[in-house]
């Protein structure tokens, strides 16, 4: 079944005594059974953000006085446009009325007033699938009640530094000064060149103390944005995409929580991963993060949780692996190949806009990577490396194997050239460079017996790796650990670590160039360094010439 199939199974039992009594039983002997993963879900209809997800079994939360209210796990991202558009996310204990944000370019005054979106999420608390966050006991309620704001401001100016501080009636900053304010800074915008900036990403984070060490690396680094290539908070413990799955989805609430000393002053833009897929909602498993986060909405109906954005000379894609994936096929083929094709599109916009030199995507699962866990997935080197190698893009940022990988720059499938630690690499001639960058803090990995880490410091060369790529098995829900020998992997690092980029637009008859750092966990050693360098102006075969 897919995640969307279970959902609607779910959704036929609503009765309380149905579900607690045998509800998630039923689930398990009918996934179990042999029509398991026969489907795929068709491409559906998704409402766009500014709707609220269909949560179950809603109810109105007790009424509480609004000053006794106070709003936790605030983070930011951008909107449409990045120079001019904020979106502000946050959480309350319980339901609030008339929710806002007050933002002003000086923290004590904060004049503009944005209205929010009180966005419930309901989750029916079945005591043999959730599980606490803890191990104590607890006395749970029948359904677990959720409420998350999301306020969108535009019409603001490029490159000025906001305040902003959130209340909801009965608690208003502007008349209580020890409400938190916290600030954000919008992309710079100006005739001519851009200007150069930086921005982090990881993926594969949970909550630990690693998880947090990393996430204080992100504000040591102060980017212009953050991007989390998926499995954010593992409140679906398997990442399987079924009903019978461990789930508890407080465990956000302490993700948001962990997070908040950089993501409310520095844009997360999010992706999601296999354990972001969660059957208890619609649609397709997605509901939950409709939810909790403001994706932009520019991609097809059929695939919400994507999107693009331009940030500088730069062109970033969000896509979701979930759909191309054959490790893990409870979404397989959900958008119908829309999601594809409008990769395509965006790249080929990106290419043919003059102000865009580089093109990265992010997502979870990987393409080419040696980890002997996940190792690589067949469907993303079977139907988004080649759009990738048709338009040029950069760099792909994964996450999936917990560990740090490099490749060497790749094209239909095989190496180019060899980049070593310090290499700069021309990919317009030379291909794709794939990072794995899944060290944010979950539990480590390690590559196959007898691989040997090599990183900055420790360089242990090996061109020939025995590896597996994932393939599509002889039934559904089999997939097969093929075997696969490559001589593309060039640094490996077991541990944590932050990826940091920084871009700066061509100048002075010099080329465009994306420097590329692989930090450990302490924020100052390196794993790996690389340069991607495109002259301004230069086309890739297959590309439209800009």
């Amino acid at each position: 079944m897919s995640v969307e199939e279970q959902h609607s199974w779910l959704q036929s039992t609503r009765s309380r005594r149905t579900v607690l009594k045998g509800g998630l039983a039923g689930a398990g002997a009918l996934l179990a059974g042999p029509g398991f993963g026969s489907g795929i879900a068709s491409a559906q209809t998704t409402p766009r953000l500014s709707r609220r997800p269909s949560p179950l079994f809603l109810r109105h939360a007790d009424t509480v006085p609004g000053s006794a209210v106070q709003p936790f796990g605030r983070h930011v991202s951008f909107g449409d446009d990045p120079a001019t558009q904020i979106n502000i996310g946050w959480q309350v204990p319980v339901q609030v009325s008339k929710p806002f944000v007050r933002i002003g370019t000086d923290p004590s005054q904060l004049d503009k007033v944005v209205a929010a979106e009180l966005r419930s999420l309901v989750t029916p608390n079945i005591p043999s699938v959730i599980t606490p966050v803890d191990s104590q006991p607890s006395n749970p309620p029948a359904n677990i009640e959720q409420f998350y704001l999301h306020a969108s401001a535009g019409n603001l100016d490029p490159g000025v530094t906001y305040y902003y501080a959130v209340g909801h009636s009965g608690l208003d900053p502007a008349n209580n000064p020890n409400q938190t304010v916290f600030s954000f800074t919008l992309e710079p915008r100006s005739a001519g060149i851009p200007a150069p900036f930086r921005f982090t990403a990881f993926g594969d984070q949970g909550i630990s103390y690693d998880a947090q060490a990393t996430s204080r690396l992100i504000g040591g680094q102060d980017p212009a944005f953050h991007l989390h290539a998926g499995d954010v908070s593992y409140a679906d413990s398997s990442g399987e995409g079924l009903l019978v799955d461990e789930y508890d989805p407080r465990v956000f609430d302490s993700w948001f929580q962990q997070i908040e000393a950089t993501a409310a002053r520095i844009p997360w833009m999010v992706g999601v991963g296999n354990h972001e897929m969660e059957a208890w909602y619609s649609t397709n498993g997605y509901g939950g993060q409709l939810a909790r986060f403001d994706f932009l909405g520019n991609a097809p109906s059929s695939c919400p949780v994507s999107y693009s954005f331009k940030y500088g000379n730069v062109g970033v894609i969000a896509l979701d692996a979930n759909d191309v994936s054959y490790e893990i096929e409870a979404n397989l083929g959900y958008t119908g190949g829309a999601q594809t094709t409008w990769l395509g599109d965006v790249c080929n916009g990106f290419r043919a806009d003059p102000s865009v030199d580089f093109i990265v995507a992010f997502f979870h699962q990987c393409a080419y990577c040696t980890c002997a866990v996940h190792g690589s997935d067949g469907g993303i080197d079977q139907v988004w490396a080649p759009v990738f190698d048709q338009f040029g893009v950069d760099l792909v940022i994964n996450g999936h194997n917990h560990i740090y990988e490099r490749t060497d720059p790749i094209r239909g499938g095989v190496r180019t050239v060899m980049a070593p630690i310090g290499a700069t690499i021309d990919s317009a001639t030379a291909g794709t460079t794939y990072v794995t960058a899944g060290g944010a803090g979950k539990s480590l990995y390690n590559f196959p017996s007898g691989v040997p880490d090599s990183y900055f410091g420790n360089v242990n060369p090996d061109n020939s790796i025995s590896a597996f790529e994932w393939e599509l098995g002889s039934s559904p829900s089999s997939p097969v650990a093929a075997p696969i020998t490559v001589d593309w992997s060039r640094v490996r690092y077991t541990g944590y670590g932050l990826l940091v980029v920084d871009s700066t637009p061509a100048y002075a008859g010099k080329d465009s160039r994306l420097a590329v750092r692989a930090l450990m966990e302490d924020g100052v050693t390196l794993i790996d360094e690389f340069s991607i360098v495109r002259k301004h102006g230069a086309s890739t075969d297959g590309a439209r010439a800009r």
